[in-house]
């Protein structure tokens, strides 16, 4: 895995996403997902960039489902902001690096 770049999984969630005192993206994904593959060399990208002021992983909904559900993710890529235990932002679908990272900038104010 990239530099930077968490591996969540249901155990880790509530400590690593929602205790957090950083804000968290979570790139939700499933490994049969063309577009979740074509997502990932920007999430490893961000996750480097943003080291120390955001963490950034990604979650393998096929291996770990009960945050997705949770959470309501039902389509994928889908990658949620959360600041202090709350989703502040999202987008769903291979978004471009540019709005991402306008999300990421606007999430860590």
């Amino acid at each position: 895995m990239a530099e930077g770049l968490k591996d969540f999984t249901d155990d880790s969630f509530e400590g690593d996403v929602l205790n957090s005192d950083l804000p968290v993206m979570v790139d939700f994904w499933a490994t049969w997902c063309g577009p979740c593959k074509a997502l990932t060399p920007t999430v490893e990208k961000l996750a480097g960039e943003f080291q120390g002021k955001m963490t950034i992983g990604k979650m393998d909904i096929g291996t770990h489902p009960a945050a997705a559900g949770k959470y309501g993710v039902r389509s994928i890529p889908a990658l949620l902001f959360f600041k202090n235990g709350e989703v502040v932002d999202s987008i769903v679908g291979k978004a471009a690096e540019d709005k991402i990272r306008e999300v990421i900038e606007k999430v860590i104010g």
